[in-house]
């Protein structure tokens, strides 16, 4: 990926969480009452954030194998409520274990 995409990315992803957290301070004047509505302003930013990661993190490698497999071993630790340096840790180190293998591979 190169740096101007990565920039751009970044300020998408910065502009979308922070309009989504600001659109309804100033639109609802009144305290929101509704659970349905406060869990939906509550969860859109990760909603939008994970849409704009995931193509990233498929592309982000040499094959899409050591992404999957990667993806996958993050997801899990992240379920079991790892800390975000050890997910982003165990994921790296899954798509350098997988990429060496696939150099060997015949193929």
């Amino acid at each position: 990926m190169s740096t101007e995409r990565l920039i751009i990315c970044i300020l998408v992803m910065a502009g979308t969480t922070y309009a989504i957290r600001v659109l309804p301070l100033v639109l609802f004047r009144r305290e929101i009452k509704s659970p349905f509505v406060k869990s939906f302003l509550f969860y859109i930013p990760f909603a939008c954030l994970a849409a704009m990661t995931f193509p990233e993190i498929l592309t982000a490698t040499d094959s899409y194998i050591s992404a999957a497999i990667a993806l996958i071993v993050a997801s899990i630790l992240a379920f079991w409520k790892r800390s975000l340096l050890t997910v982003a840790l165990a994921a790296c180190v899954t798509v350098l274990i997988v990429e060496r293998i696939l150099v060997f591979l015949p193929g």
